[in-house]
């Protein structure tokens, strides 16, 4: 597809979402407010600059003035688009969940199977993540084990239906502080989930919750068998059982690798607000799901 075919398939796709009601997370009050360019065409701006690579607000507005102002005429000021964008944050949130909705219709059947994992967005790295203190109402200072790293900043949690040959499509997404364990973001979740195999890894893995789930929501929780205490090596069966686990939940890490290869979500050093985060974190995760249609 070419570069105008994706702008106009972008923008009419915003304009759905719009008039299916998004519209309403940011509804203004005031009846002295004059808008040069419309919201709608704001959040296409945004989500075709992500799309064409650009990482920062900044960017992305001068990309559009730079090449696109023969479409987007009365663009304005950077700190203008700055503000706008800012205004409409929510709005990225309520689209997700359409897309989200539309793609459940589409693909949701009994006894399916659900990858789960969070990712790191990163504010600050371990050397100024003591220091940090940017969107403190969600942000703060986390560990994240697999990169073996302490920074500021938000997890990103998802869970995506399994695909065969394709990366899986997420139903589930949801932010919390850096500090949030896995395992506590997926309590708030798991009492909706039924009828499904869910593969994760071992930060999700509790005796109890498994137990729980089994019975009452015919859930099957798999995890890699953690070492018990003094434990120092998995029996064989165990190892080859963790093993499988882990391959059947690889994807789950392709899609993340794929998101961060097409918007950049896991830099946020560039964040500056509450608002700017969620713009950064939605904004992008809207744009990987039109990528995947459009």
């Amino acid at each position: 597809m070419d570069w105008k075919s994706q702008l106009i398939g972008v923008y009419l796709k915003v304009c759905d979402l719009w008039d299916q009601g998004v519209w309403v997370s940011c509804q203004r009050f005031s009846n002295n407010q004059t808008l040069n360019i419309t919201d709608q065409e704001i959040l296409s701006i945004y989500i075709f600059g992500i799309m064409q690579g650009q990482k920062t607000v900044k960017s992305i507005h001068g990309f559009t003035s730079d090449f696109l102002v023969g479409w987007f005429p009365m663009l304005g000021a950077y700190e203008a688009f700055n503000h706008r964008l800012t205004q409409i944050s929510d709005v990225f949130a309520a689209m997700l969940e359409k897309l989200i909705d539309a793609s459940e219709n589409e693909i949701r059947f009994p006894n399916f199977r659900l990858l789960i994992d969070s990712l790191p967005i990163v504010m600050a790295n371990a050397r100024r993540s003591s220091n940090a203190k940017v969107a403190p109402e969600l942000a703060d200072k986390g560990y994240c084990d697999s990169k073996k790293m302490f920074y500021y900043g938000v997890k990103l949690h998802v869970a995506g239906h399994d695909k065969d040959a394709t990366i899986p499509k997420p139903c589930i997404v949801g932010l919390t502080p850096a500090s949030h364990h896995d395992l506590t973001a997926f309590r708030q979740v798991a009492p909706e989930l039924d009828n499904c195999d869910i593969f994760s890894d071992k930060a999700y893995a509790d005796h109890q919750l498994q137990t729980e789930m089994r019975e009452k929501q015919n859930v099957i929780l798999s995890t890699p068998i953690k070492l018990r205490k003094k434990q120092l090596l998995l029996d064989s069966a165990d190892r080859l059982y963790s093993k499988a686990v882990s391959s059947i939940r690889q994807p789950i890490e392709s899609l993340f690798n794929w998101i961060e290869e097409k918007t950049g979500i896991q830099r946020a050093s560039k964040v500056r607000s509450y608002r700017g985060l969620l713009v950064h974190v939605f904004g992008r995760m809207v744009t990987a799901f039109m990528l995947l249609e459009i």
